[in-house]
């Protein structure tokens, strides 16, 4: 189980690394990340670092459309882990795992 927390830890400091790094290429006027691959990001686990980052570096936070599509996700994330707990499935992975 301790690999979990590790994995989720080490993708959302990617997560705020790669979005710190697309504010210093829209600051540079250069290529940047596509918003689709820092919303994958956000989507796969990385919310947290996302919004650091977003909030740290003021980045996207004037974007509306990606501001509806981040809060989608997190909502949909809100939404699985409500389900997850409620089914009991949280403690049945956890005893699985431990």
């Amino acid at each position: 189980m301790q690999y979990v927390y590790y994995s989720f830890l080490v993708l959302n400091v990617l997560t705020f690394i790669i979005t710190a790094y697309d504010k210093k290429l829209a600051f540079k006027k250069q290529n940047r990340v596509p918003e689709n691959k820092l919303l994958l990001l956000v989507a796969i686990g990385g919310t947290i670092g996302g919004l650091l980052a977003m909030l740290i570096f003021k980045h996207k936070t004037s974007k509306i459309s990606y501001l509806i599509k981040f809060f989608i996700i997190v909502i949909l994330q809100i939404l699985l882990i409500l389900l997850l707990f409620k089914y009991d499935y949280i403690q049945q992975i956890y005893t699985e795992y431990t």
